[in-house]
């Protein structure tokens, strides 16, 4: 059984308008949700055996973040430039190419792709993940047979569900 977790980067800085939105940084509520967030994940137990995330600054530091939380080394995150404003046909073939050896795996990345890769894949419909959410989502065959319908849904979290 493999476990996906699809992670949306925390809440943004959008008030200087000059920084280029690879390099826009977190706000303070995303400062705040993505330690929080890996916090929920340390409470469940999840132990990953990868993560994958896209570049950009945003997700670079919620996947930094969550990973201290729940004591994943951040010298082993894989930053795929490929995963920065993907389209969902794009994460399924970053999922596609995931090693057989990592049953659990966590991917930080952006919307509309992580959204429509969930209803894609999964069999529960989400109308938004939204900033520093999280899905879990259950496979029971091999990562290149990902493909529409394949996964379980787990859970979804995000700050919202504990923090105003």
């Amino acid at each position: 059984m493999k476990t996906l977790y699809l992670a949306r980067h925390a809440k943004s800085y959008w008030k200087d308008q000059s920084i280029p939105d690879f390099d826009r940084p977190l706000n303070n509520r995303g400062k705040r949700d993505a330690p929080f967030m890996g916090e929920v994940l340390k409470d469940k137990k999840i132990k990953i055996g990868l993560i994958i995330s896209s570049p950009a600054k945003r997700t670079k530091k919620t996947a930094i973040e969550i990973a201290a939380k729940i004591v994943y080394p951040e010298k082993n995150i894989l930053y795929n430039d490929e995963l920065y404003e993907a389209s969902s046909n794009t994460l399924i073939k970053t999922i596609k190419k995931i090693d057989e050896k990592y049953d659990s795996v966590m991917m930080f990345g952006h919307n509309p792709g992580l959204t429509l890769l969930n209803n894609h894949i999964s069999n529960h419909y989400v109308d938004n993940i939204p900033t520093c959410g999280i899905v879990a989502l259950e496979l029971d065959k091999k990562w290149n047979e990902i493909d529409k319908n394949t996964c379980k849904f787990v859970f979804f979290e995000y700050p919202k569900l504990y923090l105003d």
